[in-house]
């Protein structure tokens, strides 16, 4: 699948999850529309996943460290096969299995539960660990926020990678500059992350979150170094392919009214020609 044809289904994934936002007057709009692309890269290109078989003991791992952006995993996983896409019309209504947190026991494609920030890159770490110790050739992939990069629990997983050298390891960062309430510059500033991340010994490489060709040339198996982990840090924008709600820290779970929600389908739409 070539870039076009991933931006296309990225695309399409904004749409769906603008709707489902729309309809179920909740969700977190603006974090689900920057990291869409990185979403639709590992599905679509990267990862070794099947749709028939979820529990596959080969299979590629991801694990969404940001929890709070179900939606956009679901949506992804629907166009990928793994759930229907008429089960997105049912996101947060009662007795759904889609909830605002991805549940590992209820979605087929969900590796594990994530919702309390810095608790995704720890499990990531075992899961990987894991793999080693069965000399097995399965990835794993984490995304989490620079926001959540705050958290004490993913640098002490950070030195644990490093320490025993999961070079299947990939972190993920979807560096949109902005959290709940405020820009990451004006709480607790851990930017630029590249040195850090070099500095407990860790390949880290620099990209733009929304260039698909950056995406799958910084993912592929070609580019891991031996004996390292590998972070990815995502140049992205907090509510991404929308005028209004890029880079606008009001739009990290706002909902759009009527007028908006058919404003940014418009933009969407544009984008998609």
């Amino acid at each position: 699948m070539d870039s076009r044809d991933l931006r296309i289904i990225a695309n399409r994934v904004r749409q769906r999850d603008l709707q489902a936002v729309f309809e179920a007057g909740a969700g977190h709009i603006g974090g689900e529309l920057s990291v869409t692309d990185l979403l639709t890269a590992l599905y679509f290109k990267i990862m070794s996943v099947d749709p028939a078989a979820p529990l596959d003991p080969d299979r590629d791992r991801l694990v969404l460290s940001k929890g709070h952006t179900a939606l956009a995993l679901y949506v992804v996983l629907a166009e990928r096969g793994f759930i229907p896409k008429d089960e997105i019309s049912t996101f947060l209504k009662p007795h759904s299995r889609l909830n605002g947190h991805p549940n590992r026991t209820k979605v087929p494609g969900v590796e594990t539960n994530t919702g309390p920030l810095g608790h995704g890159l720890p499990i990531g770490v075992g899961m990987a660990k894991a793999a080693k110790l069965n000399n097995a050739s399965w990835r794993t992939f984490v995304i989490t926020g620079d926001g959540e990069m705050q958290e004490g629990s993913n640098w002490e997983a950070i030195m644990s990678a490093a320490q025993f050298k999961l070079d299947n390891l990939t972190l993920i960062i979807d560096h949109n500059r902005l959290q709940q309430g405020a820009r990451l510059a004006d709480t607790n500033d851990i930017a630029p992350l590249r040195p850090k991340l070099e500095a407990f010994g860790w390949d880290v490489e620099e990209i733009d979150g929304h260039d698909m060709d950056e995406i799958c040339s910084a993912l592929a198996d070609d580019r891991v170094g031996l004996g390292k982990p590998k972070c990815i840090v995502a140049h992205t924008n907090k509510g991404h392919g929308v005028s209004f709600m890029s880079d606008n820290v009001a739009w990290h779970h706002k909902v759009p009214n009527e007028e908006q929600y058919k404003q940014a389908m418009i933009e969407l739409e544009e984008a998609a020609l």
